[in-house]
């Protein structure tokens, strides 16, 4: 089979980026491999490109908002039954985040803006997951630094003057 032939044989219809992105994804990388550029979606594989670096970003994110918002348990509420739980969440985001890290270091200088962004996420999760006599220790302050959030002895105020 000659390069013209394969070339065809890797452009199907069902390829499509806007039908199937696995099938296209499937395809481009079938394409590039044989070098044959001129048959690429290149428009298409700068915007996929362009997303692989937001999506690690808000999956960073993600991890920390869940983080902070058990961080917030921790501190608001006495009942000893949830702490453990609460405590075993904090090591796993934090572990997940710190992974996602290491395979985009570039990313450790947005963890300011993560942490703004996500705060008030984490409040409102942290309050719905309290009891009602707690949810008032939980306010809008913004109460930890990146350095906290990434600290694996760090678990809350409650835990550090305990």
């Amino acid at each position: 089979m000659n390069r013209q032939t394969n070339i065809g044989a890797l452009e199907r219809d069902d390829a499509s980026y806007e039908v199937d992105v696995a099938a296209w994804c499937e395809a481009q990388s079938a394409l590039l491999r044989v070098r044959a550029f001129e048959a690429i979606d290149l428009d298409n594989i700068i915007e996929e490109i362009e997303s692989l670096g937001g999506e690690q970003g808000h999956a960073i994110s993600s991890h920390m908002a869940r983080l902070m918002e058990h961080l917030l348990k921790l501190d608001a509420s006495t009942d000893p039954n949830p702490r453990r739980g609460w405590r075993k969440t904090v090591v796993e985001q934090r572990a997940r985040m710190k992974r996602r890290l290491q395979k985009n270091p570039s990313l450790r200088r947005r963890l300011p803006e993560y942490l703004e962004d996500e705060w008030a996420v984490s409040v409102v999760t942290a309050k719905a997951g309290l009891r009602e006599d707690e949810e008032h220790l939980v306010d809008g302050v913004l109460r930890y630094t990146v350095e906290q959030l990434l600290d694996d002895r760090y678990f809350g105020e409650r835990e550090a003057t305990a």
